[in-house]
């Protein structure tokens, strides 16, 4: 794995102005939802200014396809330390850069999940983000078949969520909620 992620909160912010809060804030890293192409290189370069460690959701560029292409873009002009996708072809070209690679998987029934189990035997990335991460017998679940560290995100909306993810099993939490972002 490139690099462990120790940190129980991942504050995701989904504006400038909640990236500008968490360049701020106690957290080391810090991810990106929502931006624009022509965005990418500043916020990255100042994420690294303020010692922050990035990690884009690089399906949510606007102006980008999110394809490997589309994360060579982000890799090179935004530096991040890793990226958030859906998209396997996305996973396998973050890996061939060394960034952290998260791959988001959406379960919604039995068959999604199959799929994603299968997704995941042929990308090997180095965390899974399970969503919705309210269900902790389904992150015990991805844990166990897949020996792939799991973050939990989606529906996180009190702090007894994101005490029963982590008792579930899952390294971290991500939450746009702001709330959740003060430590404890």
């Amino acid at each position: 794995m490139t690099n462990k992620i120790e940190q129980t909160i991942l504050p995701a912010a989904r504006n400038l102005k909640e990236f500008d809060e968490l360049l701020e804030s106690c957290y080391e890293r810090i991810i990106l939802l929502n931006a624009h192409v022509a965005q990418v290189k500043p916020l990255g370069n100042r994420a690294r200014a303020f010692g922050k460690k990035l990690l884009i959701h690089a399906d949510l560029i606007d102006g980008l396809k999110s394809d490997e292409y589309a994360m060579e873009f982000i890799a090179q002009e935004g530096k991040p330390e890793g990226i958030i996708t859906t998209r396997n072809n996305v996973i396998l070209a973050a890996k061939k850069k060394g960034l952290v690679c998260i791959q988001r998987l959406f379960l919604i029934d039995t068959m999604a999940l199959e799929s994603s189990l299968a997704q995941l035997e042929r990308t090997k990335p180095d965390y899974v983000e399970v969503l919705p991460g309210v269900i902790p017998h389904l992150i015990e679940e991805i844990i166990t078949r897949t020996q792939i560290p799991v973050i939990a995100g989606g529906f996180i909306r009190t702090r007894e969520d994101v005490d029963r993810a982590l008792q579930a099993g899952a390294t971290s939490v991500t939450t746009s909620r702001k709330e959740l972002w003060s430590k404890r």
